[in-house]
């Protein structure tokens, strides 16, 4: 057993919920590059945002210089249903790998939608609301970010309309009820309700699909019905701010009972929830006050950032969005259909690119059956099912504490459990059953990706 002398649990007071959202691009030498229209190749302006965002959130997205914006107190009154999250200490994973690393998880699967997405969703609900408007559009992979938008739009009475991702569609009916239970309408995607949805099925016969699809047909609704507007649940600079209650809180537990982080890792897909874990951590480093390994996790199958390109190209697959300079895959590029399907994007957060691409963190791309293998191990040990995306970052933090364990270093560990897995039992049973296989794309794959990416230099 660790002999960390410190809690199992780490449980914050409702006081320390943070009041306000910390923004890393303040403290950031190199700013991520800004949004461009596909047209002018000119950075958006706030005018030109308006038809597809909420007027709060355009500001929030364009601003890079306020460190600090005070939560609404609507929001904050809302995170006291299920803020603060615990920081865990893992004393029996610990004890089970042998290992004199010490590991910590930030949980925030506590809630009904199972995710940290509902850290976002209340306040872009919240914003949706206060703006008058009728409803708002959305795109889920796994469904965690469709049904936590789902909760937020029930709460302050919004319509919502969510385009699921088509393999997830059937692989988890369950999510997609809770969802409707909330009041959302649901619809696989690629569907033939749109014209980039007819595109894309005519274009790629039997698509299982993909995040930047259902993107591309959230938008056409929500600029074609009026009173609507789109909201996103990753990738945004605004989502990425709204996520960093998570880190600001887990840097509270480390200071209350004086733990040093060596290693902060998180999964990645589109960046919100590892973006919202290093926030505070990845300010300190870039204020040059501390200095922490952060490791970004994403699968071998969706290699956004190990094997991406960093260029500008489209957000989403019918190029009706803004153009991000990220880490991307392509936006032609079509995932397989592995189980973590809140990961299947083909770029990456702006701001958590710029960072990479400056070398302040690292990335990982591990393959599914090893991300499995980790999620029963902890699940066995540590009592909660994790969620597939979450998987990458337990796998990655048992490779490192067993590194430790060879080497003898005593390295603290802090990872993001970023939700829970009882919506995604298909996939723990395909393991189970010994039917689940990896897939990592060759070469030839990526290439038919990179094609499509624009030649832009800016």
């Amino acid at each position: 057993m660790s002999k960390l002398n410190v809690p199992y649990k780490i449980y914050l007071d409702e006081k320390d919920i943070p009041s306000s959202w910390y923004n890393v691009r303040a403290d950031m030498k190199n700013k991520p590059a800004p949004l461009i229209h596909p047209a002018t190749l000119k950075p958006l302006t706030f005018e030109e945002m308006r038809p597809i965002f909420c007027d709060e959130l355009i500001k929030q997205e364009l601003d890079d210089n306020t460190a600090y914006v005070p939560i609404p107190e609507e929001i904050l009154n809302f995170y006291k249903m299920y803020r603060p999250s615990p920081l865990t200490h893992a004393v029996f994973l610990e004890e089970a790998l042998g290992t004199p690393a010490h590991i910590f998880y930030k949980f925030e699967g506590n809630n009904t939608s199972g995710s940290h997405k509902l850290n976002s969703a209340i306040a872009q609900a919240y914003y949706a609301k206060k703006q008058g408007l009728k409803g708002v559009t959305t795109e889920t992979g796994a469904g965690q970010w469709g049904t936590a938008l789902a909760m937020a739009c029930s709460f302050f009475r919004l319509e919502c309309k969510v385009y699921m991702v088509k393999v997830s569609y059937e692989q988890k009916p369950f999510r997609r009820e809770v969802m409707r239970t909330y009041g959302a309408t649901v619809t696989p995607s690629p569907s033939m309700e749109t014209k980039i949805g007819r595109a894309i099925n005519e274009a790629h016969p039997n698509t299982t699909g993909s995040l930047g699809c259902a993107i591309s047909e959230a938008v056409e609704v929500a600029t074609s019905t009026e009173g609507y507007r789109y909201v996103l649940g990753s990738v945004l600079n605004q989502v990425l701010l709204h996520q960093s209650v998570i880190g600001l809180e887990t840097k509270a537990a480390c200071e209350k009972y004086n733990i040093k982080p060596d290693i902060i890792i998180g999964c990645a897909g589109g960046g919100s929830n590892l973006g919202g874990l290093i926030s505070p951590f990845m300010g300190e480093k870039l204020r040059g006050e501390a200095d922490y390994q952060i490791i970004a996790v994403e699968p071998a199958s969706c290699p956004s950032f190990t094997r991406g390109k960093f260029a500008y190209d489209f957000c989403d697959t019918g190029k009706v969005c803004p153009m991000a300079k990220m880490y991307t895959l392509g936006h032609d590029f079509i995932p397989s259909a592995n189980h973590a399907g809140g990961l299947r994007y083909h770029g990456m957060s702006s701001i958590l690119s710029q960072l990479y691409h400056d070398g302040l963190m690292e990335a990982r791309a591990v393959e599914q059956t090893s991300v499995f293998e980790a999620a029963e191990q902890f699940a066995r040990v540590e009592g909660i099912l994790p969620a597939p995306e979450s998987s990458h970052a337990i796998r990655t933090a048992i490779d490192e504490a067993l590194k430790c364990k060879e080497t003898g270093e005593e390295k603290t560990i802090i990872l993001g459990l970023t939700g829970t897995g009882y919506f995604d039992m298909t996939a723990y049973e395909k393991y189970n059953d010994g039917t689940m296989s990896d897939y990592i794309p060759t070469d030839e794959d990526l290439a038919k990706g990179f094609a499509g990416i624009p030649n832009i230099n800016l």
